[in-house]
């Protein structure tokens, strides 16, 4: 089995590992990294479950071989908040109730994420195009929708 050495940073931190040349980066970062929060939906690139930012894009881990991630900078959902205080978008999303099961939240957040960074006051337009890769089974999206404007809403509030 060919091993291969890569170095990265996660979450603002220098990480150094020796992965299978086969893993995915989902699979380095639940299984060697034990970040569980990046979920595995369906394997093939179709939910958004296992969405991470990647050099300040919005990727599908499960489908990105883990040797990519070298030299990259990734954030994943345990990167967002800063210890105990959360995220703005993760504020807005418990305050509108857009977890629902929780099992898509995480995804969400991240593509909710790089489309804020990108783009802080998004139409509803904007929104459902920039969480057009993340599928939610429990919801018709309403929630997600007012907890993404509802966190652009109180980001800029904040940058004044």
């Amino acid at each position: 089995m060919e091993r291969k050495k890569i170095r990265f940073t996660i979450n603002g931190r220098p990480c150094e590992l020796e992965i299978k040349t086969w893993q995915t980066l989902l699979e380095v970062i639940r299984e060697d990294l034990k970040l569980t929060g990046t979920k595995e939906g369906c394997g093939e690139g179709e939910c958004g479950s296992c969405t991470v930012i990647m050099g300040g894009r919005t990727v599908n881990s499960c489908l990105v071989p883990a040797m990519e991630a070298d030299g990259q900078e990734i954030m994943t959902i345990e990167g967002m908040s800063d210890g105990d205080k959360l995220h703005p978008i993760q504020e807005a999303f418990v305050g509108q109730s857009g977890t629902q099961c929780g099992y898509c939240t995480p995804g969400m957040i991240m593509s909710a994420k790089a489309l804020l960074d990108e783009n802080p006051d998004p139409s509803q337009e904007e929104i459902r195009e920039g969480i057009s890769g993340n599928l939610c089974r429990c919801t018709g999206y309403t929630k997600i929708f007012e907890s993404i404007s509802a966190a652009a809403q109180n980001m800029r509030l904040s940058q004044k």
